[in-house]
């Protein structure tokens, strides 16, 4: 039934789909473009919670059935984590009763909450900020800190950030050194969208992927043994991994992460940032807001400073 329901919504809302939230007993809801509605049987949007679609618990369980394959069990390391990452790095978060061992969590049952976040791979999208992030003295990025609350596009903006650099795409008409070494740490399977280790996604032919591995474990195991040049992290803000963001660069490779706060304010309320931001750890910082169809930016150097986009055509390609 869900499926033939999703497949009447038109055209024009399949291609803005941000979310899709099946929740047994509930209306039927989507998001598009910043905003919610609820879906009719006859895949019609509507704001009126009686007129909409309440899936079943045949649906769940079917829902179930075809995101594990059919195989529930060989997802137990998924279960346990909350969410499931599919072809297309389409990742589906779950919610239902959790079964605790030694006072963590073990794995869910009784599934009855679903959240697909539909990815999107938006090239390009890192040209505007990019000028603003390169350090020429070096010929490299700066490190660099994204912020912005929960799904403004910090994961989309960082993805693109790091094809750009491990492709040698630096949108500078004065940036002419080869593409970097980049170590993805996607711990949450977002950045990479990896299906069996293979990423879903162009993340720049220099790029590599330690997929669903915990942000500090990741980045010493990458510095230990691949070289980098960048590491790329996101959503950070744990102590551990603010410990080896540290030490990562004082290792002498350079750091994007994002993280999420309001705004520089916001941001300087979190005790673990705030000592990296005061220490000038980061030397660009980059806030996002959506507004509907657009992205508003801002990129702030390590005194705080709003900086401005050079006056450059924003072409500009390294060497192969």
């Amino acid at each position: 039934m869900l499926k033939s329901i999703l497949q009447r919504l038109p055209a024009g809302t399949c291609r803005e789909l941000e979310e899709i939230r099946i929740r047994v007993g509930r209306p039927l809801e989507i998001g598009v473009m910043d905003d919610f509605q609820l879906v009719t049987e006859q895949g019609e949007r509507t704001d009126n919670p009686d007129d909409a679609y309440r899936p079943s618990r045949e649906d769940g369980y079917q829902m179930l059935d075809l995101i594990t394959n059919h195989s529930l069990y060989t997802m137990e390391e998924e279960l346990r984590r909350g969410f499931l990452t599919i072809p297309g790095g389409h990742r589906i978060g779950l919610a239902g009763r959790t079964v605790l061992a030694q006072g963590r969590v073990s794995h869910l049952r009784e599934i009855t909450g679903f959240n697909l976040r539909i990815a999107r791979e938006v090239h390009g999208i890192a040209a505007s900020v990019m000028p603003m992030l390169l350090d020429f003295k070096h010929a490299h990025i700066h490190h660099t800190l994204i912020v912005s609350p929960p799904q403004q596009g910090k994961t989309t903006l960082l993805r693109d950030l790091v094809r750009a650099i491990g492709s040698g795409l630096w949108h500078h008409p004065e940036a002419r050194w080869k593409a970097l070494k980049v170590g993805v740490v996607d711990e949450r399977s977002e950045i990479a969208g990896c299906i069996k280790g293979v990423p879903s996604y162009d993340l720049g032919y220099r790029t590599d992927v330690l997929d669903g591995c915990p942000k500090a474990e990741g980045m010493m195991m990458f510095i230990r043994s691949m070289s980098p040049d960048v590491l790329a992290v996101d959503e950070t803000g744990r102590e551990e991994d603010l410990l080896a963001m540290s030490e990562a660069m004082h290792a002498g490779v350079r750091l994007i992460a994002t993280a999420h706060a309001e705004d520089m304010d916001d941001l300087l309320r979190r005790p673990g940032l705030r000592q990296l931001l005061e220490e000038g750890a980061f030397r660009r910082i980059v806030t996002l807001r959506r507004a509907k169809r657009e992205w508003q930016r801002k990129v702030y150097d390590e005194q705080g400073r709003v900086l401005k986009k050079p006056v450059l055509p924003m072409e500009g390609r390294g060497p192969e």
